[in-house]
């Protein structure tokens, strides 16, 4: 457990520029307190004490202001950023090197007693205040933009963003890469692709109103042919 925290303690310098000492990190990072308290619930979870499992699960969110229950299963490296807000479900799985920001909720839809959370793949990266919804997976290197809903699989490698969440191209990802863009998502591409349709649609109507409006003008303008008068 010792060297999971060292891991969990390194992953922040090389994930966030405002870390500055090992000290710094243990005492001040409640995303390091929040993952290590789980590790501990997990352990009790697994052996069957779920009733101190879930208790220091819930000290943890009261110390923290981060939700995990002790039966969710996280990776090696796993950091949450900020961390005020997160919640992680039952039956969530996470993976190596992935990166969480506050308000993400990897949260069921089904009041079943199975697979109800996402399955996170390795490396990737939840911006603020997204939500994951489902027993599905979100593939490995994949990138979801703050505030976006996710409601079905994403493939390996995509950068999702919206409600729900579409699509805005590929992010591949080299092997052993640990950059990512902080909160999921590079600048210029954190818009949600149905709204950008949209703003096109509206730009295209405007240009086609001044178009209609400029030919009233002419036509108004130009000078009309007399009307021969009968003899």
């Amino acid at each position: 457990m010792f060297k999971a925290l060292m891991e969990d303690v390194q992953a922040v310098f090389e994930r966030d520029p405002a870390a500055r000492s090992k000290i710094e990190v243990l005492l001040c990072y409640p995303g390091v307190h929040a993952v290590a308290l789980h590790r501990l619930a997990h352990a009790l979870w697994r052996r069957g004490w779920h009733l101190g499992a879930r208790f220091l699960s819930h000290l943890n969110r009261f110390l923290t202001g981060i939700e995990i229950h002790p039966g969710a299963k996280i990776g090696r490296r796993f950091f949450i950023d900020h961390g005020m807000g997160v919640v992680i479900g039952e039956t969530a799985e996470i993976g190596d090197d992935v990166t969480i920001y506050q308000g993400v909720t990897l949260g069921g839809v089904s009041l079943g007693k199975g697979k109800r959370h996402p399955t996170i793949e390795d490396g990737v990266v939840i911006g603020a205040g997204a939500a994951v919804l489902g027993p599905f997976t979100v593939g490995k290197g994949a990138r979801i933009g703050s505030n976006a809903v996710v409601v079905k699989e994403v493939p390996p490698g995509v950068t999702v963003v919206g409600i729900p969440a579409k699509p805005v191209g590929p992010q591949p990802v080299a092997e052993g890469e640990r950059a990512f863009p902080a909160y999921g998502t590079w600048p210029g591409v954190a818009a949600d692709p149905v709204s950008r349709a949209l703003e096109r649609v509206c730009l295209q109507l405007e240009e086609l109103q001044a178009r209609v409006e400029e030919l009233e003008r002419r036509e108004a303008d130009a000078p009309r042919p007399r009307r021969r008068v009968g003899s």
